[in-house]
């Protein structure tokens, strides 16, 4: 169900940055007016606003609704942990290390002079 979603949420994603790409600005009117633009277009006479406009919308509702239930999904997940919460736990698991043993014969080992 998870892998679902993050496929639903990063196609989405993917999708959106390409309509909104794809808008014409405010200022593409003006250019429209001069001849440089046409009016009966790919998608019709009224132009691209309502189709990329409303396209724009339901990708951009779809990512808040995959956004919300990938929160939710591991806001309740009991068995993942955070990276603290399993450091601590290997720590935890590892057996203490014992001193160095002193030399059997008795001599002193000889420390490296600074």
């Amino acid at each position: 169900m998870e892998t679902l979603v993050w496929v639903v949420h990063v196609l989405t994603a993917v999708v959106l940055v390409g309509l909104v790409l794809l808008q014409h600005g405010k200022g593409a009117d003006m250019g429209a007016a001069f001849g440089t633009g046409s009016a009966g277009s790919l998608f019709g006479s009224s132009g691209s606003a309502n189709f990329l406009s409303r396209s724009t919308a339901v990708a951009a509702a779809v990512f808040f609704v995959t956004s919300l239930s990938l929160t939710y999904i591991y806001s309740h997940s009991s068995g993942s942990q955070g990276l603290m919460d399993r450091v601590d736990a290997v720590e935890t698991q590892v057996a203490p290390v014992a001193p160095p043993a002193a030399p059997v014969d008795g001599s002193k080992s000889k420390e490296i002079p600074k």
